[in-house]
């Protein structure tokens, strides 16, 4: 082999890993590692066409969220709940669509653009029922222990500290309050380094905050949901 065609091989190679490194930092990991403004920009750009990409169904939704969380708050008559990296509003909606729902709804992003397509959708939702807000996961703009509630539906591994998010989302859950967060699981996990993705992870840290009553179950194929309460002040 001549020293050109080395170093055609070479430089070959070097763009093939760069390529590779590219579509993981931008597709793959959604742009988690390059900064939140880039995850951000990322979103506003996506947002016209997000749910068309996500193939989300409303009957999914409800069967697998609303009336879940709604069963664990039977005991609450107008549950106040907090829906953090809400994106286009699939959870607050699908809560909203529930006949016996009687609460409230808020719902935070940090995406402009994702808050804007989740406004339009709510045609038969009250204004006073559901509220949607720009805000960062990781420092929540909420006094403590004030929500019923709290979800964190196919976000957290894509918020800058995932630890930290967990941190917030638990300290502003009331007292024997709701923990609903969705946790990245099989091989997709992998492309997460450093995060709170694969079995056995999130629901540690949720032990370590003193969450209670913590379980998960399968969800979707790269996703399972992790349940957990906050210990009541009473006990």
């Amino acid at each position: 082999m001549g020293p050109r065609l080395a170093a055609l091989i070479a430089a070959g190679a070097g763009l093939g890993v760069l390529g590779l490194l590219a579509y993981w930092a931008l597709v793959l990991s959604e742009g988690v590692y390059l900064g939140p403004w880039v995850v951000t920009w990322l979103y506003d750009r996506v947002a016209p066409r997000y749910d068309r990409i996500k193939n989300s169904c409303p009957e999914d939704d409800s069967r697998c969220l609303a009336r879940p969380l709604l069963l664990a708050l039977d005991a609450v008559p107008a549950p106040l709940v907090l829906d953090v990296a809400t994106g286009t509003g699939r959870l607050p909606l699908a809560l909203e669509a529930e006949a016996d729902f009687a609460g409230r709804v808020v719902g935070v992003d940090r995406s402009a653009r994702m808050l804007a397509e989740a406004r339009r959708k709510p045609a038969g939702v009250q204004q006073e029922a559901l509220c949607l807000a720009r805000a960062d996961a990781g420092r929540l703009p909420f006094p403590d222990a004030i929500f019923h509630a709290v979800a964190c539906i196919e976000a957290l591994e894509f918020t800058q500290r995932p630890r930290e998010t967990v941190r917030e989302m638990v300290r502003v859950l009331r007292p024997g309050g709701v923990l609903l967060v969705s946790n990245r699981v099989g091989c997709d996990a992998l492309a997460y380094p450093g995060r709170l993705c694969g079995r056995g992870r999130l629901e540690r840290a949720l032990h370590r905050l003193g969450l209670e009553a913590v379980e998960s179950e399968r969800w979707q194929v790269y996703y399972d949901l992790v349940w957990a309460r906050k210990g009541s002040t009473d006990t």
